[in-house]
């Protein structure tokens, strides 16, 4: 069974560059790549959740 990429929230805010503050602000808009709450409840992002992320904020970027 292959395990999906998964990175920490600072590994995601670290690539978009971003600060934890507007990430959250981003996420209640829900604008933001989507995170998985862990058991011990640390967030977690899959690889190809921000990858898709990434493809849609370009497409809207496009279109406007």
């Amino acid at each position: 069974m292959s395990h999906a990429q998964k990175l920490k929230l600072v590994e995601v805010l670290d690539e978009i560059g971003m600060s934890r503050a507007a990430f959250y602000r981003m996420r209640a808009r829900g604008r933001a790549p989507k995170l998985i709450k862990l058991p011990n409840g640390q967030l977690r992002c899959r690889r190809s959740d921000l990858d898709a992320w990434w493809a849609k904020c370009e497409i809207d970027r496009d279109s406007s």
